[in-house]
């Protein structure tokens, strides 16, 4: 069985992703074969794999440090909140079914078999597992049943890293704080403690790092510097959600919808020198765009609701009669049509009139499509762009009017364009480098400017570099060597 090695931390956004992304390309760097894993993450930022099933785009990004095919195993339990109290249970790629909160945590133990045969077979096939916890160990409420910190190290018998943020303050007392409310035997599992995201010089650190060691009873690993490595980020509060830079000749407003999904769909857009992306949360920052974007969400008929409360849905619709273009993907799609049918409840129930921006209708049903394709585009202003992307929705969407957004590889259709209303159900649209240049010769040219000769880089070999870039900081920050001997104390 595979050597392993835990990252916890201190609070949900500590940078326990970031860190199990460097270590595995470093390991990968060092000649092991390595796996991520993440026994429940919960997240709307998700993918579909090259079988079909669903897993968290975290891993995903970790399956890549590793030089690894994104696999199912790696996320056997992905939880996506449908409301404050409530989500989607996707259980090894598959839909389990909705729970409350109060449900789910009284039924999850029953899902260590899954997280168990996941990790085992990873196991069997690699030298090291580097697994990412969730939140943070010391949420004692929870410890309970716990499957994903230290309950989870227990049943793996793996040794912790524990990660605190510097950034957000009070660093000493996050991590003193955590080790003080675990059990002596989780203490015992603790190797070491690491400080996230410092910025300035790290002698200032030292007396405090000292005093830390003192109490904790385990050795400081390592300050890790704030990284500039531009990683895709899990979740919807992440940073990504500045903007880009305003100067930029063509403004592009993401309008950020409660219940956003999928957003790294616009990571590469952000890229192109000639692309300003804002996302948007109120009217008065809509302003004048020359492109909206209405993204992905999981909640469609709940968050075009909130579009209609707060006015921009009116504001989207008269900028379209101006002329504006309007991209929706996904749930955007679904919500730009004439109407939503919802006949057995899978959101909200009953039925609602769309943004009447597209000549379509879509009913949702229980049925949930996953899979990956290539699609070339149709779009007039677009035409010929071979992409790849892929399908994750719930429900299917008619159209009788317009024409087509793409044509997939298996001979379906898929979209719906009418004038300078486009609407797709393709994630993933702009990975590749041609499609972010193609959308930004159009703009420009809407607006009479010259195409750039930017070239924009496909999105996998750009987070290839960003990555490596990761490593280089975290491998400078980190004592490696104690990492590495504190893993072989744990071999069984």
């Amino acid at each position: 069985m595979a050597q392993r090695i835990m990252v916890q931390g201190t609070m949900s956004g500590a940078g326990k992703s970031l860190l199990v992304t460097a270590l595995c390309r470093i390991m990968r760097q060092d000649g092991l074969s390595v796996a991520p894993f993440k026994s429940q993450n919960m997240a709307l930022n998700s993918y579909v794999t090259a079988d079909g099933l669903e897993m968290g785009r975290a891993q995903v990004v970790q399956a890549q440090a590793a030089g690894l095919e994104p696999d199912v195993r790696m996320n056997p339990i992905l939880l996506k909140p449908s409301s404050d109290v409530g989500s989607q249970l996707i259980v090894g790629g598959e839909v389990r079914g909705h729970y409350d909160a109060r449900t789910y945590f009284a039924m999850k133990r029953n899902l260590v078999p899954d997280i168990l045969a996941a990790y085992q077979s990873l196991a069997a096939e690699h030298d090291v597992i580097v697994i990412e916890g969730a939140g943070s160990p010391a949420e004692i409420n929870l410890r309970e049943d716990d499957i994903v910190n230290m309950g989870l190290a227990e049943l793996v018998d793996a040794p912790v890293i524990l990660v605190g943020d510097i950034d957000r303050g009070g660093v000493f007392a996050q991590l003193f704080g955590t080790v003080a409310l675990l059990r002596p035997d989780e203490r015992a599992r603790v190797i070491g403690t690491v400080i996230n995201k410092f910025r300035g010089d790290v002698e200032i650190l030292r007396p405090g790092l000292a005093q830390l060691e003192e109490l904790t009873g385990v050795p400081v690993l390592g300050v890790v510097p704030f990284s500039r490595a531009d990683i895709d980020d899990e979740d919807s509060l992440a940073e990504r959600l500045n903007p880009t830079d305003e100067h930029r000749p063509v403004d592009v407003a993401v309008i950020r919808l409660p219940r956003i999904s999928n957003f790294t769909d616009f990571a590469p857009i952000e890229r192109h020198p000639a692309l300003g992306v804002r996302y948007v949360r109120q009217l008065a920052e809509l302003r004048n765009p020359d492109l909206v974007i209405l993204p992905g969400t999981k909640s469609t008929m709940d968050d075009l609701l909130w579009l209609r409360q707060t006015g921009l849905e009116m504001a989207v619709r008269k900028l379209n009669e101006r002329g504006v273009p309007v991209l929706g993907i996904c749930g955007g799609y679904q919500m730009m049509g004439e109407r939503l049918r919802d006949p057995d409840g899978v959101e909200r129930g009953g039925e609602l009139a769309g943004m009447g921006l597209l000549p379509c209708e879509t009913i949702f049903s229980q049925r949930k499509t996953r899979t990956r394709i290539r699609a070339r585009v149709l779009a007039e202003e677009l035409d010929g762009i071979e992409v790849e992307g892929y399908e994750i929705h719930m429900g299917q969407t008619m159209h009788t009017g317009g024409t087509s957004f793409a044509r997939l590889a298996d001979g379906r259709k898929d979209g719906c364009v009418c004038e300078r209303a486009l609407g797709t159900y393709l994630h993933g649209l702009f990975d590749e480098g041609g499609m972010v240049d193609a959308l930004a010769a159009w703009l420009l040219g809407l607006k009479g400017l010259a195409a750039t000769d930017a070239q924009t880089l496909d999105h996998r070999q750009y987070q290839d570099q960003q990555i490596d870039l990761l490593a280089d900081e975290v491998r400078a920050a980190l004592d490696m060597k104690a990492i590495y001997q504190a893993m072989g104390r744990f071999a069984r």
